[in-house]
């Protein structure tokens, strides 16, 4: 099954922790349809440069079409340099800010956009179509340092089977997660290493308010297991989960997507029913991803055409089965498996982003200190 969300990959690295340590933050360079002789975007400001580069997380993924038709409709190949999970990559893009590695980021999204505005990053550049994006997700709507590209829910995941031979309803609410009959049956991501994790715990502080330390009390009361990061949450803890069960995960509840049912029925013949994996849409907390323009970019020129390309109908409309994300343009169609199978959250958790860049760092230690 292919990684899920981008963002869902390894660790959250604090800057502060990386500042000494830069190669410790998803130093690798990774990999992409980029120019043959493996250049970073051309000389100079983009004059006569072909290549245009995104540093983006290791899972950010388009289909080698869609490229191609980029390349078409503007003479500008892509390439893509990978830095680890969402955190680390967005660190590593602070702490290389003088010296950009590429001219357009994609995978900051609105639990860390404000560290990303706030350290610099972007220059503004107001996309074409942009009025095609919803006002509710361009977060940044003032400035236009980044674009909307894809948004997604961070909800518990089930294990129908499980549930269905224990005779047990399953979870579908944060108050329902600290019940006894879920004792011990939930494995989520460490909110400091994490971004599901961090996601995950800003829901139930939208949920609980200054109630949330007292929830997670008892939530690991409850036996909630904490793990690094979403991969072994789900590919190895997770019971639900085609890799876990070769893992022999014995954790029915995992903090995931409101996106994984589809991606473990993709390519599955005869099509089921439905997904093995259920979601508890009770427990959700809404993402928002952003692309934008690298401050000092060495093709500005090429990175604006396409952050336009990201929120055009063919890139958007790519995204659902290569990243696992909904698209925001409004018209962009969604694959028939991907909503048939996929769990549509009415009403998810948010957090301002000014409430988040004022008290992340504050509610990340004091939630090492109750859990860990």
């Amino acid at each position: 099954m292919k990684t899920i969300r981008g963002r869902a990959v390894g660790a959250l690295v604090l800057a502060t922790a990386c500042a000494t340590a830069l190669a410790a933050c998803g130093g690798g360079s990774g990999s992409g349809s980029g120019s043959p002789d493996g250049s970073h975007g051309g000389s100079g400001k983009g004059a006569g440069s072909k290549t245009v580069t995104l540093v983006s997380h290791d899972s950010f993924a388009a289909s080698k079409s869609v490229l191609a038709e980029f390349t078409k409709e503007t003479g500008y190949t892509v390439k893509v340099l990978r830095g680890g999970d969402a955190g680390a990559a967005v660190n590593q893009a602070i702490l290389t800010k003088d010296h950009p590695r590429g001219d357009v980021f994609f995978g900051v999204d609105n639990t860390l956009l404000s560290r990303a505005l706030d350290n610099g990053l972007f220059d503004s550049y107001t996309a074409k179509d942009l009025d095609r994006i919803p006002a509710d997700v361009q977060l940044d709507a003032a400035g236009h340092r980044v674009t909307p590209i894809d948004s997604g829910d961070v909800c518990v995941n089930y294990d129908r089977a499980y549930f269905t031979a224990h005779h047990l309803a399953p979870p579908q609410t944060f108050a329902d997660l600290v019940k006894p009959q879920y004792k011990n049956l939930l494995v989520t991501e460490n909110v400091a290493t994490s971004s599901p994790g961090l996601a995950f715990m800003l829901g139930t502080e939208a949920a609980y308010g200054d109630g949330w330390q007292s929830y997670w009390k008892q939530l690991k009361k409850n036996g909630v297991e904490v793990v690094d990061g979403w991969e072994q949450a789900y590919d190895n803890r997770f019971s639900g989960s085609a890799t876990g069960k070769k893992a022999k995960g014995d954790r029915p509840l995992v903090v995931s997507y409101a996106s994984s049912p589809p991606a473990e029925v993709v390519g599955v013949t005869p099509e089921p029913a439905e997904s093995p994996v259920g979601v508890s849409t009770g427990t959700c907390f809404r993402q928002i991803e952003f692309a934008g323009l690298l401050h000092g970019a060495k093709n500005p020129a090429g990175g604006k055409a396409l952050i336009d390309f990201m929120i055009g109908k063919a890139f958007q409309e790519d995204m659902p089965l290569q990243m696992y994300v909904d698209p925001v343009r409004r018209g962009a169609v969604e694959p028939p498996v991907f909503v048939k199978y996929g769990a549509r959250v009415a009403h998810p958790e948010t957090v301002a982003p000014a409430t988040i860049a004022a008290e992340r760092d504050g509610w990340v230690k004091a939630w090492t200190s109750i859990v860990l």
